[in-house]
């Protein structure tokens, strides 16, 4: 069954951007008047710990009242609509890029559905999935075109669109987080250029390669800030709490003299820098898409960490830049209302809320 068929990725007007993660809820809400647009609310909320976990809801209720209070706290104006784009969980979500010879869209339908069954580890039943014929074929082969198609799985999607409506929302579109980052963060603009996108959160790195603006590949490793905060902690006899302050005032501190704070988290990011190399020689040797990673784009709270950047770019020997979510946001001279530190932790949000202006503009 289609996820179009489940009225979750209808066109209407006037919809909020929510990211359902495991321990928090960001929402923005964006307007679009004539070629200006405005961020008119966000607000971020954090969950009880255990009632989401790695992207399954645990624990309804508490998920509920959360979504109610965001509604409530977010700002600096209240969220009056109550039709929602919401983020699925990539863990739960399958992405792939296949190739098919050239044939009409109705052709392709059934086409898809056999191929979705052979490179999806779960039966058509247990799925809902979409799918995309992409403007510039990935695959470079006379008669043949390329396809996007996403799967999710079936128990995943209803159970957050359930969740969502008993806060009394309603949902009007589900998209994975990789799709909704490529969106806040790759410009529209047709580029060649394929960069690797990674996302340190709070439980899981994830990554996503991109052509241009296109996903092309995700996984996802359990390598986390969180775990830099553990290091930190044991290394230097310190609470999490107080772990976790270090590490966002002071950061890295020395890259060149190796500072405490560098010794006990360098572990943790060898092994997300590990990850990323083991990601881009995947894509390079396996997939092909492109000869080259051109760039490193890094998003996500873990990210904001002082001195990550430089020492990933040592490390990495690579460009790697921090992610800028409002690249697509036509704010004009207006600032954007969350800072440059906490807006790479609201890119999917962000991403969402964009999909609702454009959806807007289409249905308009």
């Amino acid at each position: 069954m289609s996820i179009l068929q489940k009225k979750i990725f209808d066109l209407f007007p006037n919809s909020f951007g929510l990211d359902l993660s495991d321990l928090s809820i960001k929402a923005v809400w964006l307007d679009r008047m004539g070629n200006q647009d405005s961020i008119e609310s966000f607000g971020s909320v954090p969950l009880p710990l255990g009632s989401v976990i790695d992207g399954e809801i645990m624990n309804v209720e508490p998920v509920r009242q959360a979504v109610i209070k965001l509604l409530e706290k977010a700002g600096p104006k209240k969220i009056k609509t109550r039709k929602v784009i919401c983020s699925l969980p990539e863990t739960k979500a399958f992405l792939r890029i296949i190739t098919l010879p050239k044939m009409e869209k109705e052709e392709a339908q059934e086409a898809i559905k056999w191929e979705v069954e052979a490179n999806i580890p779960l039966t058509l039943d247990q799925v809902y999935y979409d799918w995309q014929i992409l403007n510039t074929d990935l695959v470079q082969e006379k008669g043949k075109m390329s396809i996007l198609v996403v799967a999710v799985a079936r128990s995943v999607v209803d159970q957050f669109q359930s969740v969502l409506e008993s806060a009394g929302l309603e949902v009007v579109g589900l998209e994975t987080e990789s799709i909704a980052q490529a969106r806040s963060l790759l410009p529209e603009k047709d580029d060649k250029r394929t960069t690797l996108i990674v996302d340190i959160g709070d439980r899981r790195t994830s990554f996503l390669v991109a052509i241009g603006s296109t996903p092309c590949f995700t996984s996802s490793v359990p390598l986390s800030s969180q775990m830099v905060t553990d290091a930190i902690s044991k290394a230097l006899h310190l609470s999490f709490d107080e772990a976790e302050e270090i590490k966002i005032k002071q950061g890295l501190g020395s890259l060149a003299l190796k500072s405490p704070v560098l010794k006990a988290a360098q572990p943790v990011l060898e092994n997300i820098a590990m990850e990323i190399e083991k990601s881009i020689d995947f894509y390079l040797n396996n997939l092909r898409y492109s000869d080259t990673v051109d760039t490193i784009v890094f998003c996500g709270g873990g990210s904001n960490m002082i001195g990550l950047l430089p020492y990933m770019a040592r490390r990495l020997e690579r460009a790697v830049e921090s992610g800028n979510p409002w690249v697509n946001v036509r704010l004009g001279k207006e600032i954007p209302l969350i800072d440059r530190n906490h807006s790479v932790q609201y890119s999917t949000a962000i991403g969402l809320a964009l999909r609702g202006l454009d959806e807007y503009e289409d249905f308009a």
